[in-house]
This record gives structure tokens, sequence and C-alpha cells, in this order.
């Protein structure tokens, strides 16, 4: 199986962490990951369609983290980078795991680091539904 996992580089310390438990999670599992970053999570879903389009993969993973300011510009962010990323799913009918944290602080993201590794799980088990389903039909 072939993961691809795309991460923003803006808070660069939790997504860094994130992308490190991530690709533990993989080689644990056995799983080939390949791992590019981004400038941020708005432009998660863009290289997430590309990888899509290139029929390289077997699922993907978004990993990043959103962390509140005092603009709304937290919520323009979490809500975009998630419909991106649902978008490209239904579009290409594969699965995509969402790991971007949405939190309102960093040590509220690093209590959450685990969700890189939690990413991979979801994105291998629905790669494998897929799988099953399309053996039936």
């Amino acid at each position: 199986m072939r993961l691809g996992i795309v991460a923003s580089q803006f808070n660069a310390e939790v997504s860094h962490r994130l992308v490190e438990r991530a690709r533990a999670q993989a080689q644990s599992m056995g799983v080939e990951v390949a791992v590019t970053t981004v400038p941020g999570a708005l432009e998660i879903p863009l290289a997430l369609q590309w990888m899509a389009q290139s029929g390289r993969f077997d699922a993907l993973v978004a990993l990043g983290a959103v962390i509140r300011g005092e603009t709304y510009h937290f919520e323009v962010v979490a809500n975009e980078s998630a419909r991106g990323l649902m978008d490209v799913a239904l579009d290409f009918g594969l699965p995509i795991a969402n790991g971007i944290l949405t939190t309102e602080d960093e040590p509220q993201a690093m209590a959450r680091l685990d969700k890189g590794a939690e990413a991979v799980r979801v994105a291998v088990e629905m790669a494998k539904l897929k799988a099953r389903l399309h053996e039936d039909g």
C-alpha cells in the first residue's frame, strides 16, 4: 500500500511532530509513505488533488495545525481546508484522512500530536475497505 501525506509548514513545530508520528505509524504498519509539504493548510487540498491525479496512492493524509488567532481567519482556514479535503476525496473516490488540528492554542495542539498516527490508521483502514468493496462488486 502506498500512502501520500501532505503537511503544512505553518505552525512548523506542531506539523513536524505530526509528520514524525504519522511516519512511525505507517512504518509499523508496513505502509510505504511519500511526504510533501505546502506553505499552509489552505494549500493542502490542491497538493492532495495533484497526488490523487497521479494515481500513485491508495490513500492520502492531510496534516497541519490551525491555531486560533485574534481574527476570523481561523474559521476560514479551518473550514475551507476541511471542505477542500472532502471535495478531493469525493471527486477522486480516494480515502483522505484529515489530521489538520484546529485548536485554541499551541499547548492544545501539542497535546493532540497522536492525531498524525491516527490519521494514518484511518487512511489505511479506508483504503482496505475500498479494496474489499471493489472485490465484492
